[in-house]
């Protein structure tokens, strides 16, 4: 296949909607009602979402960046959990689209009175809810709401399961910035490195499904502790033969990557013994100046935030000239844009599996 300049690609062409117009007005090569996590996303469906960014970043750029796509259409996001970028994402989004938007944060609806989620998800679709956005801590959680719920489902993060749009947009940030290469998604053959607490991250387990997909050189390192299960896991492979690496040697890890992404130690995982201190941990795997050198020259610096600056990242990195982690924020308007309109375009009638 080609891309739009007529160089071979690893990616099957695909047709890029017309944003500015209702989804459903459109034949669009997307048949996935819900997004539950990317693993059962093919580059297909990859270099689709990211196509359909490129144009929500162009409407991004517009003097107004508003389009009527969704114009009509009832979108609530409702969080289980404290989130600042992933709500504040999504909200902006949907905005963008013209679709009407409801927030809902469990410590202020009845959920505190001990309302279940399948009331909760059920009662939101009684008020006219078409689209679901949800944060749950407990994993599995946008799953059950999916089995219940009559329209479209997004996850934006369950427990230590998935975080599918943190995942798509740090894959379209990579494109963006690496470009080139013999995929169109930009990540082929680049060694990508994710450096921290692995264990307890649903950013990671979800990258592990994108990355491999995209054909990406993926390195998971952090201390043996924080890496329990993913040496079996890489072991089988994702999917179809997709191989990835663990190890705990950071000086191996780093060597020529590509791409560094540091994630966020949870300071509540200390009392449970799996680290002896976050000094210790600063020490022996922060992300410093001096170990992002041991990487290629320009090698991206990563974080899908928030960060503990010092602990897991030092400071002058996560400001410093090779650092896209502002990059990410703001490319997570325009994939959460792009998955809005694709998902809204979509019936149940004729939707495969979510």
């Amino acid at each position: 296949m080609t891309d739009v300049a007529g160089e071979r690609t690893g990616v099957p062409e695909v047709a890029v909607p017309s944003v500015d117009v209702a989804p459903e007005s459109q034949p669009i090569g997307w048949r996935h009602r819900h997004l539950l996590d990317v693993d059962g996303l093919v580059a297909a469906d990859l270099e689709l979402v990211m196509r359909t960014a490129d144009a929500m970043r162009e409407v991004l750029a517009r003097p107004i960046a508003k389009v009527p796509a969704l114009r009509g259409r009832s979108v609530t996001i409702l969080f289980y959990e404290a989130s600042t970028r992933t709500r504040v994402s999504f909200e902006v989004a949907a905005k963008n689209l013209s679709a009407d938007v409801v927030n809902i944060a469990a410590s202020a609806s009845s959920v505190t009175k001990g309302e279940s989620l399948v009331d909760t998800v059920r009662t939101i679709e009684a008020l006219g809810a078409q689209m679901l956005v949800m944060r749950h801590g407990v994993s599995g959680a946008p799953y059950l709401a999916a089995e219940v719920f009559g329209g479209s489902v997004l996850n934006g993060g369950d427990g230590w399961h998935a975080h599918p749009t943190q995942a798509l947009l740090d894959l379209y940030t990579m494109r963006s910035r690496l470009g080139g290469g013999p995929s169109g998604l930009g990540v082929a053959g680049r060694k990508v490195v994710i450096l921290g607490d692995v264990l307890h991250s649903r950013v990671a387990r979800s990258n592990i499904w994108s990355l491999t997909a995209a054909g990406a050189d993926l390195w998971l390192c952090g201390p043996p502790t924080l890496l329990r299960g993913f040496e079996a896991w890489a072991g089988r492979g994702a999917a179809a033969g997709r191989r990835f690496t663990v190890t705990s040697d950071v000086s191996a890890a780093l060597r020529d990557a590509d791409v560094v992404m540091a994630l966020r130690i949870q300071r509540e995982r200390m009392s449970s013994g799996l680290l002896p201190s976050l000094r210790e941990y600063a020490a022996r795997y922060g992300l410093t100046a001096a170990r992002v050198a041991t990487a290629k020259p320009g090698a991206l610096v990563m974080h899908p935030g928030p960060m503990n600056e010092g602990v897991e990242i030092a400071a002058d990195v996560a400001a410093g000239p090779q650092s896209v982690i502002t990059d990410q924020v703001t490319n997570g308007v325009a994939i959460r844009m792009a998955l809005l309109y694709l998902l809204a375009g979509v019936s149940p009638a004729e939707s495969a599996k979510p």
